[in-house]
């Protein structure tokens, strides 16, 4: 058995400085941002000043920060994207996480993370990465846990992935239906997420089989229940989706992992944290009470039905009850509620999702501000919980890292060391002729007191030892207190420790010899870089195209037919082909049974 100890990282999204705070105050051992530009979420954008003040927070905890480059460059954008890169790694960043393979011919030096767009599926792909010196590959969320281990057990890079939050139902880095229907393309940033949006599931000729639904809205992620066997399979880093969600999510679902990360780590003995700190909050994580679409393992235990959520791509939120019974402008629900004036809640009504306020509650008699679609049976969901939400905003969040203080006495001086829990320590010493104490037990609790305070420091003081026990006064020990603590901090800072550089190999070969217009080479670095590791034909990325019709625009491990129980291996009832249409837009839909998946092809 391997005696090699796996740092264990929660990595969790940062859309600004104050989410990044939240998060690695909550318990983050690393958060992922966006910079100015050429990141995969176009609204979630910072200066490098602003990422710098991320940095200096993050790296006295030992938590890492990623910074996100992962849509595709043209031409004309190499220089400004190197410069960008490169002001970055000057500030400090632990990685940058890229679909591109131009970066890796920029001279950058600092680890290079495989972005999920680059659609790490395969072991023959991560395998690749790993040869050609990418420090990590973050996979796809398509992924089942045997997958993930058979990827694990073929390699030893880094894997980091996804275990909550929104899913893209296409093969990351390989959906264009965006791209189809506008300018904006989801390999730059700017998805318009068209997969959220209902669709006609025809037969291309008139005959309409599901009119109006939301066919490729998958419900979000929740692998909660999955953790140790991720961690089994060989995950590294568990990462949190939504650079886009607001601090009240961020905080609630960072505290519920840590703590569950926490208590799976503790049951493995070559397993540890990758940060330290303790974080101190006041207010109990829940899951389902911040935005979701409700939660799924998706196809982490295989492919199976029932991940879709045909009705709306909205959060529903957590299930209250039924409507027993509607009483002019109120409604009566079958269960002991716990809704409260202010909530929000969300309802089906007429395959339409709908939702409310509520302006009052007395039992289970609710005042919702319209009671407009809510009938006898209607399910009623809450999507806001006042309370709660005001609990997370209004907690006091600490993060703090264990110490212990020996100080002691001689006639001259005083000398104090701190170390902290990772070894790590610092001496300060001050000279102060002290008498000795008249009640020595009185002067010892004293100096603990004195040197226990920790104020807004980054250290919980949990032990001091006191040596000789002298006579000194509160205010020359909170000044020696003062100065020790920040000689701790400026240690730890000092002794901050980076990864290794990427540094390109050339002998590594890519796993096959062409490439399609799905993989995006769309300038000259990634396609030079493709040629030196063996690829011979290398077709223009798609996004260049003036239009995507004839091409396909998805591929993914979901399929329309099984969620509705048609599938092609199991004598569907609905034979022939299928299309979706929206408006003027058509698409045929493809099926691979073989390999179990559907592509959407572009045809109007």
């Amino acid at each position: 058995m391997s005696s090699v100890i796996r740092h264990i990282e929660l990595l969790a999204p940062a859309k600004d400085y104050l989410s990044a705070v939240d998060a690695i105050d909550c318990g983050a051992d690393a958060v992922y941002i966006g910079a100015g530009k050429f990141g995969a979420r176009y609204a979630a954008t910072n200066s490098i000043e602003d990422i710098k003040k991320v940095i200096d927070y993050a790296h006295r905890f030992g938590v890492k920060v990623y910074a996100t480059l992962n849509t595709i460059l043209f031409d004309n954008e190499l220089e400004q994207a190197k410069a960008q890169a490169e002001a970055l790694v000057a500030i400090g960043v632990d990685a940058l996480i890229i679909q591109d393979m131009a970066y890796c011919r920029m001279g950058l030096q600092v680890p290079l993370h495989a972005s999920t767009q680059t659609a790490c599926s395969t072991v023959e792909q991560v395998e690749f990465f790993e040869r050609v010196g990418f420090a990590r590959a973050i996979l796809e969320r398509n992924l089942s846990g045997a997958q993930i281990a058979q990827i694990s057990n073929n390699t030893s890079i880094e894997l980091e992935a996804f275990i909550h939050g929104a899913i893209c139902v296409c093969h990351s880095g390989r959906c264009f239906l965006s791209r189809s229907t506008s300018e904006r393309s989801g390999n730059r940033g700017q998805c318009s997420q068209p997969c959220r949006l209902p669709y006609d599931l025809t037969d291309g000729n008139g005959a309409i089989y599901i009119k109006g639904k939301h066919l490729l809205s998958v419900c979000d992620l929740d692998l909660s229940t999955r953790v140790g066997q991720m961690l089994d399979a060989g995950v590294n880093s568990f990462k949190i989706e939504g650079r886009l969600k607001d601090r009240t999510y961020l905080r609630n679902i960072v505290s519920y992992y840590r703590r569950l990360i926490d208590d799976n780590i503790a049951a493995r003995k070559d397993c540890c944290r990758a940060s330290v700190g303790t974080s101190y909050i006041e207010f109990s994580p829940n899951p389902a009470k911040s935005f979701t679409r409700g939660g799924s393992i998706y196809l982490f235990d295989g492919k199976s039905a029932g991940v879709a959520s045909f009705d709306t791509p909205k959060a529903l939120g957590e299930r209250i009850g039924r409507v027993a019974k509607v009483i002019g402008n109120r409604f009566i629900i079958d269960s002991q509620t716990a809704l409260a004036t202010g909530d929000g809640i969300c309802f089906i009504s007429d395959g339409e999702a709908l939702g409310t306020n509520i302006n009052g509650c007395e039992a289970n008699i609710i005042t919702p501000n319209s009671i407009k679609g809510i009938k006898v049976g209607t399910e009623i969901f809450r999507n806001y919980d006042r309370l709660f939400s005001a609990s997370v905003e209004k907690s006091n969040i600490r993060r703090a890292i264990d110490a212990k203080i020996d100080i002691t006495f001689t006639q001259s001086d005083i000398t104090a060391t701190a170390t902290d829990c990772s070894g790590i320590s610092a001496t300060v010493c001050t000279q102060y002729c002290s008498d000795e104490a008249k009640d020595v037990q009185k002067a010892e609790n004293t100096i603990r007191t004195q040197m226990s305070k920790s104020g807004q420091t980054i250290f919980n003081i949990s032990e001091v030892v006191v040596n000789n026990t002298r006579f000194a006064p509160s205010s020359l020990l909170a000044q020696l207190r003062r100065e020790l603590l920040e000689a701790l901090e400026c240690k730890r800072i000092a002794g901050y420790k980076y990864g290794a550089p990427f540094v390109e190999n050339s002998q590594a070969k890519y796993y096959t010899c062409s490439i399609t217009e799905q993989e995006n080479v769309v300038n000259t670095l990634a396609r030079s870089f493709y040629q030196d590791h063996g690829v011979t034909n290398i077709t223009e990325g798609l996004d260049l195209k003036s239009s995507t019709v004839g091409y396909r625009v998805m591929v993914t491990d979901y399929c329309i037919r099984r969620e509705i129980g048609q599938c092609l291996l199991k004598k569907p009832t609905i034979k022939g082909e299928l299309y979706l249409e929206r408006g003027r837009k058509k698409y045929k839909l493809t099926f691979d049974c073989a390999h179990c998946q559907m592509s959407i092809i572009d045809i109007k």
